[in-house]
């Protein structure tokens, strides 16, 4: 097994572990890895929608998303396609999916089937490193809080999206977490709020809440919180959602002279109640 680091914050592309594998010896390697790196990348994974499956049910339960209608007869896959003509994707911001969830997603397991020449790359921010690199005064305002988080964020998302109809109203899921989560198995702290989908600090009034979580959100997104990853095809993404937040680039669509399609197929593995 070979592992190449991304950054010093966060990532590894890892070599010599094959994904069709989901035996307990071969998964243990792969949650080993996932828990020290956050996000672990494996490329020419030509794995089968059902070895894709197999795998993400060794994490856990897999998630049908709240308002993302999956693969005909693969619910819990998400097929994510960019047309050629759209200027915007699905992810395109700052997020950890689905936090509004009253569980949010434990763990994500994403398969490039088609990706751009150029561009496309997703981006990744360490939320236990940034916890601890954030202000001391900062830190005492929010250790004890808790936070919004709604789907109304994601509007954006899914604006002209054709993939996202069936499952529900985006407009009827909002939960409140702990602004500091604890990860259950590794007891790290966590700053657990995002760009995308955190609307309130519960217990500030609104101007307080903007401002302070403002600062926040451009911590979450200093360059040395994060690592980057260049696609190619049959390419693999397993992230813990809990510990990281992630943002896909979209830096590939007409007006730039660069009108790419992008398919990738999304397995997400149910979460607990942030703690």
């Amino acid at each position: 097994m070979d592992i190449k680091l991304l950054s010093g914050a966060l990532g590894a592309e890892v070599n010599g572990i094959n994904l069709k594998d989901s035996s307990d010896k071969n998964f243990k390697k792969i949650n080993d890895l996932l828990l020290e790196h956050k996000v672990i990348f494996f490329r020419n994974q030509n794995i089968t929608t059902e070895e894709h499956k197999a795998l993400a049910r060794k994490f856990g339960p897999l998630e049908n998303h709240v308002y993302v209608k999956g693969r005909e007869n693969h619910p819990e896959i998400v097929r994510i396609i960019k047309d050629p003509n759209e200027k915007n994707q699905w992810g395109e911001n700052w997020h950890s999916d689905v936090s509004y969830n009253e569980k949010p997603t434990k763990a994500v397991i994403l398969k490039s089937l088609k990706i751009p020449p150029v561009g496309g790359d997703t981006v990744f921010s360490n939320m236990e490193l940034a916890w601890e690199t954030l202000d001391k005064n900062i830190k005492e305002k929010i250790n004890d809080k808790k936070a919004v988080h709604s789907s109304l964020g994601a509007a954006f998302f899914v604006k002209d999206y054709k993939a996202m109809e069936g499952n529900g109203n985006i407009n009827e899921y909002s939960n409140t977490h702990p602004i500091v989560r604890t990860h259950p198995e590794t007891d790290k702290k966590i700053l657990y709020v995002n760009w995308t989908y955190t609307k309130q600090i519960i217990g500030l009034d609104k101007l307080e809440s903007d401002e302070l979580l403002k600062k926040i959100f451009e911590h979450q997104a200093r360059l040395d919180l994060t690592c980057r990853f260049k696609w190619t095809e049959n390419a693999v993404a397993i992230w813990d959602n809990r510990s990281v937040l992630h943002y896909a680039i979209a830096d590939f669509f007409p007006g730039r002279g660069l009108g790419y399609e992008r398919v990738m197929d999304r397995i997400a593995i149910e979460g607990d109640r942030p703690h």
